[in-house]
């Protein structure tokens, strides 16, 4: 954890001006000495500080980070192109958001910033880890709406992610179901040495119920007050299971082909786009990854045909993780593959995600590579990581063994910002 920055050359930048970013991406959290004029040794009045700030603007204008640079994403008009990934964070008791997450997404949480919410299950059937939250109830819509109207007032846009888990499940399922999937073979990469429990495959007449479930978990997002949804395609959940082949063994309409296999994603995405408009419909795949058991024989071929079939229905975003992430934690910087052909081919936002930093999130937007790039433990461990990137400030490092713990403070609203404050 970082200790409180000296604030007289934080950055190379004095007191008002450090403040004045503060004021900016803290959404008015700034230190009261600021505002009092105690400013230090040479006293500056807030005019003077304004005329150094426009000089400094001006002098600096060309050579903002392009992750700072404003973009239009369909209705919603984005101040960055740093979005907030989905993680998913244990500590929603009971399958119900609670008041601590107010305060983690208000502190990432920058006007006009894009954010995606930890993954939703859609269904008392879609749970795999403990304590993650539902959108499948009525009492859920009302416990995610303070949270997203706290959004909304500091100037966020807000995407609620939604979820099967599938097989990926201990035993969590109404009444000690079994898990369901597109297959009957069981995971082994369970959790703390613990195994997953084995799956039943979904029968043809059941999958459109599983649908109905994405599309009512869609309309909920709506009613809390979400400006949209993720469905989470990726990762080794539900619709992956039914994506990838080496998981999928069907030999109906939803196994076999590539076309057969991705029947079932593209039916989710058609429900939710009747249910809520396209504008308000993302989806994020990982063609690439081989977590949870879930990896494909032909990445490069899964991503592109998903990437050109999901243009009929016209959603908003396609949100892909990099190929360099296949196992979960580790980093293949020596692949052959990239999301170009996926990017070409979409036709509305592409948001890339897995690994980036400030220097290769920037050379991903220069080069076309992606209008959006989206952080996760950076984001984590940095609430005001936009203000660091614009400063190109210290970023505090993420502890990985608070990930997932059910703890309300610590590994979750306790990362600190650069004025030092939590």
């Amino acid at each position: 954890m970082e200790t409180k920055p000296d604030q007289s050359n934080t950055c190379g930048l004095d007191a008002v001006e450090f403040n004045f970013f503060c004021q900016i991406w803290y959404g008015g959290r700034v230190s009261p000495h600021v505002w009092r004029g105690e400013v230090g040794q040479e006293g500056r009045t807030r005019k003077q500080s304004k005329q150094r700030r426009k000089k400094k603007n001006m002098a600096t204008n060309n050579t903002i980070p392009l992750l700072l640079t404003p973009y239009k994403m369909g209705e919603f008009n984005l101040s960055h192109r740093i979005v907030l990934a989905p993680m998913t964070r244990n500590r929603c008791y009971n399958n119900l958001p609670q008041p601590h997450a107010i305060l983690y997404y208000t502190q990432r949480t920058t006007k006009g910033g894009l954010l995606i919410s930890e993954a939703a299950a859609v269904s008392d059937t879609a749970q795999g880890y403990p304590e993650i939250p539902g959108i499948w109830t009525k009492e859920q819509v009302e416990a995610w709406k303070p949270i997203v109207d706290a959004v909304h007032d500091r100037g966020g846009v807000f995407f609620c992610q939604i979820w099967h888990g599938g097989r990926v499940s201990y035993a969590f399922q109404r009444n000690g179901q079994t898990p369901i999937s597109s297959t009957d073979k069981g995971c082994t990469s369970g959790l703390d040495g613990v195994d997953w429990a084995p799956p039943r495959r979904l029968r043809n007449d059941e999958i459109p119920g599983i649908v109905n479930d994405f599309r009512l978990a869609a309309r909920n997002a709506i009613e809390a007050g979400f400006d949209g949804v993720e469905i989470h395609g990726a990762h080794g959940y539900l619709i992956d299971q039914f994506m990838k082949d080496t998981v999928n063994d069907r030999t109906d309409e939803y196994g076999g082909s590539l076309e057969k296999r991705c029947r079932f994603a593209l039916e989710v995405v058609e429900a939710a786009v009747e249910e809520i408009g396209g504008d308000r419909v993302g989806i994020r795949l990982s063609p690439y990854a081989d977590y949870m058991e879930s990896g494909d024989s032909n990445p490069d071929a899964l991503g592109l045909y998903m990437a050109n079939a999901l243009n009929r229905f016209g959603i908003l975003y396609l949100h892909v993780i990099e190929p360099r992430m296949v196992k979960l934690g580790d980093r293949y910087d020596g692949t052959p593959h990239s999301l170009l052909p996926m990017r070409k081919a979409f036709k509305g936002c592409f948001i890339a995600a897995g690994g980036y930093n400030r220097d290769d999130g920037n050379k991903a937007v220069a080069e076309n590579y992606a209008d959006l790039v989206a952080f996760g433990r950076l984001f984590l461990a940095n609430p005001d990581l936009p203000m660091r990137f614009e400063l190109n400030a210290p970023l505090n490092n993420y502890d990985r063994s608070t990930f997932y713990t059910h703890d309300p403070v610590v590994g979750y609203t306790d990362y600190p910002f650069l004025d030092g404050s939590c």
